[in-house]
């Protein structure tokens, strides 16, 4: 759920200009609750020469803004463009939240499939030409690790290489005590497989929308196994709301899905990690559903803990049709029954009153039914 500012009429002109090749940076501001043009320039030279030039002129120390700068390079859409978000420290507190909560908005009117690298920056530094450099170097880069990291993975390297040795041995003696007979293969990796799940490695662009999401630089996230490499890959990570949710969900393939739900309970705000595994029923091969079914624990697993993400809801679906917002309220609030029903008394039986009893008392009897 994205802050919804109005954009005006001549934003959006120069947007769709820009969509189509036009123009080399576009300065995006919010002005009387509208997302207006701030400014607009035309490329002189190459991206690089262009850069500095252009864009830090555009920069205010006290105001927030976006900048949408055009490369020289394409993809499939058109020009690919980079995303700032320019936030100075001197600015005040208020706009810092408004720009930050807009930021989504922004981008999805501009097309996220345009927006090759996205930046944030509070001093020039950050975003000038160095600073994007940088940028594109550190995530081009694997994650640094902490020590306890670090010391984890020597851990799972040494382990690795002690099952692989293992495992050879142990075929080595069954085939040489019965050559003909063993068809089976055996080995300390099936059974830990087995007992935890298949661990297919994610690639690369996967940990970074992961990084992102972790970071909530992003909100969605949908992924899917390569059977034939045996990794986990990004399909793609573009803004998503609830509502579009129905919408993401293939109809012929499963997938898994990561999904910032933005919501409020009780009053207070709040963002939620939900994970989804679709499973378009059995339209499906037998091994896609074995393969998805069998890593979903483990993709979790090392999500949770490398990533640090907490997982509110993990839910399994079939169609994407049931993603309504009052569905992923109810599986991320379920109701509480505090009202438990009264124990009723049974009745005796009808039409007995039962036996009847003598009370004696001074001088006489008296009955009493």
């Amino acid at each position: 759920m994205f802050l919804a500012l109005v954009v005006t009429p001549e934003l959006r002109e120069f947007l769709a200009r820009a969509r189509g090749g036009a123009g080399r940076l576009i300065k995006v501001c919010i002005q009387d609750e509208q997302l207006v043009l701030g400014a607009y320039k035309e490329p002189e030279k190459s991206w690089d020469q262009d850069y500095d030039h252009l864009l830090l002129p555009l920069l205010d120390d006290q105001e927030p803004c976006y900048i949408l700068y055009r490369l020289d390079s394409q993809n499939a859409l058109g020009y690919v463009w980079i995303f700032i978000s320019w936030s100075p420290d001197q600015s005040p507190v208020k706009q810092k939240m408004l720009y930050a909560a807009t930021r989504a908005t922004v981008k999805k009117e501009f097309g996220g499939g345009h927006v090759k690298d996205e930046m944030f920056g509070t001093v020039e530094e950050d975003i000038c030409l160095l600073g994007y450099q940088r940028h594109v170097t550190s995530c081009s880069g694997p994650a640094p690790l902490t020590p306890a990291e670090q010391e984890l993975q020597r851990i799972r390297i040494t382990e690795v290489r002690g099952q692989h040795a293992l495992s050879r041995t142990i075929k080595i003696c069954m085939y040489a005590c019965c050559p003909l007979q063993v068809t089976t293969e055996i080995s300390v990796e099936s059974k830990h497989q087995t007992l935890q799940g298949l661990a297919f490695p994610l690639q690369e662009t996967a940990k970074r929308a992961l990084q992102q999401l972790a970071q909530k630089r992003i909100n969605y996230i949908q992924l899917r196994l390569d059977v034939e490499k045996e990794t986990i890959e990004l399909v793609h990570s573009n803004p998503t709301e609830t509502r579009d949710l129905p919408c993401r969900v293939p109809k012929d393939t499963p997938r898994y899905h990561f999904f910032l739900y933005k919501h409020s309970h009780e009053g207070d705000y709040l963002e939620s990690v939900v994970f989804i595994y679709s499973m378009p029923g059995y339209s499906c091969s037998i091994k896609e559903r074995m393969l998805y079914s069998s890593c979903k624990s483990r993709l979790l697993e090392d999500v949770e803990r490398d990533y640090h993400l907490e997982i509110a809801k993990k839910l399994e679906i079939d169609d994407g049709d049931e993603l309504t917002d009052e569905f992923l309220y109810d599986e991320v609030h379920p109701k509480q029954h505090a009202h438990r029903q009264a124990f009723a008394k049974p009745r005796g039986p009808a039409g007995k009153r039962g036996h009847k009893r003598l009370i004696k008392s001074t001088g006489a009897s008296i009955q009493e039914s």
